[in-house]
């Protein structure tokens, strides 16, 4: 067991967790056990991982952009970095559009159906409408507002300010790049000693990755909605999966094509992050883990990878993207409405926009989808008829965006110069990746 890889490891614990939560769903007192015994265990594997997320980001962050010892350095990644996260969601999108529209899913939902999932829902749907209603009533400026904290201790203190966590680091690995290398080098040394320690938190954390899988996917099975529900809306989840897994090849063509390693060589070294990202929903959570296999495991030097990876965590989530595009047609095509092209092309902008400002942590895609409802016209009570399937669709997209993260670490490292031999070898590193 302690030879087996650790994706392997993941994937035993989420099986074991399905087959040991139908298992208990046979008895009256099992779904009653498994949230008291089990759960609490997933829950603290979370929160672990949380608890170094703003750490990790600080350390990692004021190193890479230290380390670059250049504005212009700074800037040309930076651009890069944007643009290309930019461009990926524009597809990621356009991808959801295109399948959306061909199935159809919307199409298979019957009015008895839809009735009992509006009524089922309401109050969740209700919460997000107003959580969206007052991101609506801010001005619109506000989100450049937001970005500039006035104390980071008060930011520091919750993950969801991940930008204004950014937006300090890079300002204080900027303030380190301006002044003489003689005063810089200690504070510099500090934040290299502090990233290496959060480092080795994290291998220390991912001890027990498999357990805490294993009761985040026991407790799901056993909170999961009737199994009738999910027959309803299964089309609309063949729609999000099939854009979502399409997603995964367009970053397989980008890993082949510009920086000539083989895709199926960085699909198994990204694994245990797409496999953590699946089980907690989270793309904050798992950046620890996304930042130690892109630099140990793929070769992405951490200058890179500690600028790119930090950044994309909050702003790229080209699967929150995909997601939103497919759930505003199909609650569309629900009600029985036709949405025009340049309404659908509003769409690629609206999500691409509202994807930026998601939070990343579980279900935030949701509140943001309110903003691309109202957008298109599309009644927002339509929210309620996907809240059913929307925990296991919210682990799928979050696997893509973690995926992409990392296919962009990847690009840019080779853009600039900086993408090596991975540091750690494993048993199945019979060849580099390299692409012949």
């Amino acid at each position: 067991m302690k030879k087996l890889p650790l994706y392997i490891k993941i994937v035993l614990g989420m099986v074991l967790g399905v087959v040991f939560a139908l298992i208990m769903t046979n008895f009256d007192f099992g779904k009653g056990f498994i949230q008291d015994w089990i759960k609490p265990f997933g829950k603290i594997f979370i929160s672990s991982l949380k608890l170094i997320a703003v750490p990790l980001i600080l350390a990692s962050l004021i190193k890479g952009v230290s380390d670059l010892k250049d504005i212009s350095k700074l800037s040309k990644m930076g651009g890069r970095t944007i643009s290309i996260y930019i461009v990926t969601t524009v597809l990621a999108v356009s991808i959801g559009l295109v399948v959306v529209n061909v199935v159809q899913p919307g199409k298979y939902i019957d009015e008895g159906t839809r009735t009992e999932l509006i009524e089922s829902n309401q109050e969740q749907a209700t919460s997000k409408i107003e959580a969206s209603v007052k991101q609506k009533e801010s001005g619109p400026l506000q989100a450049l507002e937001d970005l500039v904290p006035s104390n980071i201790f008060e930011a520091a203190s919750s993950n969801r300010n991940m930008l204004q966590i950014i937006f300090f680091a890079v300002f204080f690995g900027i303030g380190l790049i301006l002044i003489p290398e003689k005063k810089s080098k200690p504070v510099i040394d500090f934040f290299d000693g502090f990233n290496e320690v959060i480092l080795k938190m994290v291998d220390l954390i991912m001890l027990a990755a498999p357990y805490g899988v294993f009761a985040l996917l026991a407790a799901l099975i056993v909170e999961s909605p009737s199994i009738a529900l999910f027959k309803a809306l299964g089309m609309y989840a063949l729609c999000v999966v099939l854009g979502l897994m399409l997603m995964i090849g367009v970053y397989m063509i980008i890993v082949s094509v510009f920086t000539k390693k083989n895709p199926i060589w960085f699909l198994r070294k990204i694994a245990p992050a797409q496999l953590l990202a699946f089980s907690t929903s989270s793309s904050a959570a798992t950046l620890p883990v996304t930042m130690e296999r892109v630099t140990e495991h793929i070769g992405v030097e951490e200058e890179v990878a500690s600028f790119v990876l930090p950044i994309g965590a909050t702003i790229n989530m080209d699967g929150t993207s995909l997601y939103q595009a497919v759930a505003a047609v199909f609650i569309a095509q629900a009600f029985g409405m036709e949405l025009e092209l340049s309404t659908q092309l509003g769409i690629i902008a609206t999500a691409t926009l509202a994807s930026i400002g998601s939070a990343a942590v579980p279900g935030a895609g949701m509140v943001m989808l309110v903003g691309v409802l109202g957008y298109a016209g599309i009644p927002e009570a339509g929210l309620a008829l996907i809240f059913a399937v929307d925990r296991p669709l919210d682990m799928c997209r979050t696997v893509v965006n973690v995926t992409g993260d990392a296919a962009v670490s990847m690009l840019v490292a080779k853009s600039v110069g900086k993408l090596g031999e991975p540091k750690v070898k494993n048993w199945d590193d019979n060849y580099t990746g390299d692409i012949v």
